[in-house]
């Protein structure tokens, strides 16, 4: 029930800010078996990141970068630690989904520099990178 209703309230903000409408069975879905790439980039005292230019203009032009092997992405944003006095471990983790590890290193590989060059317009931060296998 609380999926519909996510569901039928995303439509109606997709309607009412004039984008296409996208229905659920047209959605991408994260599946058993993806690639998932997760790039964190850990909350250090002293360092920088633009959340804006992450989200608006770093991981689109990835996105675009990789092309038709992309599955989907997303962008977490950190708020919180694990009690309310720790702070946050992350600043942001993003998200790129895949059906193979082949499809990554064959979109990436091509594209590293540009991709690589392009962390220093939003963050001093050394990121840390994990490629997992979706299991649920």
């Amino acid at each position: 029930m609380k999926t519909k209703i996510l569901i039928l309230t995303l439509g109606a903000i997709a309607l009412l800010s004039g984008f296409k409408q996208i229905s659920s069975s047209d959605a991408p879905k994260i599946e058993k078996g993806m690639i998932k790439v997760a790039i964190m980039y850990p909350n250090e005292e002293g360092k920088t990141f633009n959340m804006d230019y992450y989200a608006d203009k770093h991981m689109p032009m990835v996105a675009d970068l990789f092309g038709e092997p992309l599955k989907l992405y997303a962008i977490d944003k950190g708020i919180a630690g694990r009690t309310p006095d720790e702070p946050i471990p992350y600043i942001a983790i993003g998200y790129f989904y895949f059906d193979k590890l082949s499809d990554y290193q064959d979109a990436f590989g091509p594209n590293a520099e540009k991709i690589l060059g392009d962390i220093p317009n939003y963050t001093d931060i050394q990121p840390a990178v994990q490629i997992s296998e979706v299991l649920r």
